[in-house]
């Protein structure tokens, strides 16, 4: 059918507080170079603005639910934000941003059909978490956004049901849909006082352990060659055991969209692998 919807991109996107703040005081922390997962934020703005889409839903690893995937049903995103996690270093920040009420209706008619627990929640009283917010500020793209939430007492299968519910729904509404994974690979944090290996803070030797490290570059590569059929089956033994951030829930539910174990979208690193607290973190771009 002509007018099925489609999910025209996607990509893993890093969300940590750090790029928010000052072009100064990021390359004083990078000793003297900035953070590439800024310019990051610009290469991916110009694979999406090239795939035209109408609406960007957003798999928000720091919204936690219990029992139900939800989906945020507001028309319109408007406030101020401040970090409960770190109000001293992520605060003040302005939104003011589209939602897409009719997709997370969809995403809960096609759950209900399937027996997926998911609800489309439509409250002006509806907290908001950086791991969207950060996103739709650094992206500035004047186009609908959706976010999904990452439901914690979830298995990685559960995940991936909630992304095929997605991927039917978005079939269905006959819109082009960008999907962005919210989060970070391996996300355990050094400790309070911990020294830095290297006086860059963003390099790759101050992620928290080598053993994170070489598992995060192992995933990368597999995203290269579009083998999420192996990511997905180590996933519940081995990639959830390091921790990824949220459980993975980000990834699994964006890649359940394009079909889980079936789908082999090759993915280009948008950014360079770089260190947020000892975690994580890249931008990368699959094309579908």
């Amino acid at each position: 059918m002509s007018n099925e919807g489609k999910i025209v991109g996607s990509a893993i996107v890093s969300h940590h507080p750090g790029l928010m703040q000052t072009d100064e005081f990021r390359l004083e922390d990078g000793a003297g170079r900035d953070s590439d997962l800024i310019e990051g934020f610009k290469r991916l703005r110009a694979r999406i603005e090239a795939v035209s889409p109408d609406a960007i839903l957003i798999f928000d690893s720091h919204w936690f639910t219990t029992g139900f995937h939800l989906l945020d049903a507001r028309a319109h995103h408007q406030g101020t934000y401040t970090s409960v996690e770190m109000p001293w270093y992520l605060n003040g920040l302005e939104f003011d941003y589209r939602g897409c009420p009719d997709l997370a209706k969809m995403c809960q008619s096609v759950a209900e059909e399937r027996g997926v627990l998911a609800m489309a929640i439509d409250d002006p009283h509806l907290t908001h978490e950086y791991a969207t917010l950060n996103l739709v500020t650094k992206l500035g793209l004047d186009v609908p956004y959706l976010t999904a939430s990452n439901c914690q007492n979830c298995q990685s299968h559960h995940f991936l049901e909630m992304g095929a519910v997605v991927g039917e729904a978005i079939r269905r509404s006959g819109k082009r849909v960008v999907l962005l994974a919210s989060g970070a690979l391996s996300h355990k944090f050094n400790e309070i006082d911990w020294e830095r290996k290297s006086p860059r803070i963003f390099d790759a030797a101050n992620v928290s352990s080598p053993e994170n490290i070489a598992s995060d570059l192992e995933v990368i590569e597999l995203f290269r060659q579009g083998r999420h059929d192996v990511i997905v089956e180590r996933f519940p033994t081995v990639y959830r055991k390091i921790p990824w951030e949220g459980l993975g829930g980000h990834y699994l539910q964006m890649v359940g969209a394009m079909g889980g174990a079936d789908c082999r979208a090759p993915g280009t690193a948008l950014s360079e692998y770089e260190n947020a607290r000892g975690t994580g973190n890249i931008h990368i771009w699959f094309e579908v």
